[in-house]
């Protein structure tokens, strides 16, 4: 009855704890999200920015060289801050995987370590029975022993 009563105890627990950490994993997916939406309006702004700066400099060039060289130049700003933007946002879905796993890693070692206590709480009680039981056994073999011997002589 007791073994049951600590795994029930166990269980209860585990329960109580994966549900925490499934909490806390979403808490922490939430918060990334709203990383990747903030960073991505932040980038959409400057982006927007650059774009009217261009359209600026093309309006006030005065030579098709000039205008050549303000898009080339636009090209290669706009491409390196998209390649920034994306190792970036890279960046942030992997903090993102890794905080939003990290309960559950602490869920996997709290059953393990639950389990494998009720394993040798479970083997101590039934070594205890088995000795109670031999212990309880051996009188009647004794005296069967001493009444064969008995016989015997």
């Amino acid at each position: 009855m007791n073994i049951n009563m600590n795994m029930y105890e166990n269980t209860g627990k585990l329960t109580k704890e994966a549900m925490d950490n499934a909490l806390a994993s979403f808490a922490a997916m939430t918060k990334g999200f709203q990383q990747i939406s903030a960073e991505t309006a932040d980038f959409t702004k400057r982006s927007y920015e650059q774009q009217t700066t261009m359209m600026e400099k093309l309006l006030q060039a005065k030579t098709l060289d000039k205008t050549v060289e303000v898009q080339s130049e636009f090209a290669k700003t706009a491409y390196e801050a998209w390649v920034a933007q994306m190792t970036r946002m890279g960046d942030i879905y992997a903090g993102i995987a890794k905080e939003t796993y990290k309960p559950f890693e602490q869920t996997a070692t709290s059953a393990s370590t639950a389990m494998a206590q009720t394993a040798r709480d479970t083997t101590s009680q039934m070594n205890r029975a088995a000795q109670e039981t031999s212990d309880a056994v051996q009188p009647t073999v004794d005296g069967s022993e001493h009444h064969d011997q008995e016989t015997a002589h």
